[in-house]
């Protein structure tokens, strides 16, 4: 049996796109601005176990780069929902904006820049903000301090929960995703019938079914949009 829809419940699926209005690079892009180095250097376990020295330099250049930007017109906006609306953000992207704009219900799905873990087989998790990790960093378990961010051949995390508040949302907002990233794309497929779902990016391959594109930047659409529904409230 389905869970019940919520009918002043909405559901925010973010995506690399709308930090990049933020002045933030997508992961490929921020690749070519710092080292060049393949995927398999900067984000696997093979890599962090091979050049973990590496691997830290690169998360604590994104993690400084994550606290120097801003949250933008579209994330703002999406934390103004709350004041009329039971909102859950389910983001993909690693940096801080949704929070620091407001919102507070969030779900990282990839990690999260602002926290660093252990690397014991129950891992114990730390707040940076800022900070750096450097090498030879412990935890109280003894173990090296790493990101704590979803790397390739790790599981994705909070899934389960984030599948569960797309199927009660009366309200589904995609935005600044082109879908592309799995598992995490996959989570619009839970969205209802009956809810209204609005897709906003730069560009896609294919809409999901049920969805209404609006194309082009966050900031422009997202405002509208949240305008649009807190009147109608």
């Amino acid at each position: 049996m389905k869970p019940e829809v919520q009918s002043r419940k909405i559901v925010v699926l973010s995506g690399s796109g709308l930090s990049a209005e933020s002045g933030l690079p997508t992961f490929r892009d921020a690749q070519g601005l710092w080292k060049s180095h393949a995927w398999q250097d900067l984000a696997s376990l093979e890599g962090w176990t091979r050049n973990p020295e590496l691997v830290l330099e690169f998360y604590n250049e994104c993690r400084k780069r994550a606290w120097e930007a801003q949250p933008n017109d579209a994330h703002r906006a999406v934390a103004e929902l709350e004041n009329d609306f039971d909102v859950v953000v389910v983001t993909q992207n690693v940096d801080a904006l949704h929070e620091r704009a407001g919102s507070t219900q969030v779900l990282h799905v990839h990690g999260e820049l602002a926290y660093a873990r252990s690397t014991s087989a129950k891992p114990q998790r730390y707040r940076l903000d800022d900070a750096p990790i450097a090498l030879g960093q412990l935890a109280e378990d003894g173990t090296q301090l790493r990101p704590d961010i979803v790397w390739f051949g790790e599981q994705t995390q909070h899934m389960e929960v984030a599948r569960w508040h797309v199927a009660t949302a009366a309200k589904v907002l995609v935005v600044g995703t082109s879908l592309t990233v799995q598992p995490a794309a996959s989570l619009v497929s839970a969205a209802r019938g009956r809810a209204e779902k609005l897709l906003v990016s730069l560009d896609m391959e294919r809409i999901p079914y049920g969805f209404r594109y609006l194309q082009g930047p966050a900031t422009q659409h997202v405002p509208a949009v949240v305008e649009r529904w807190r009147n109608a409230s």
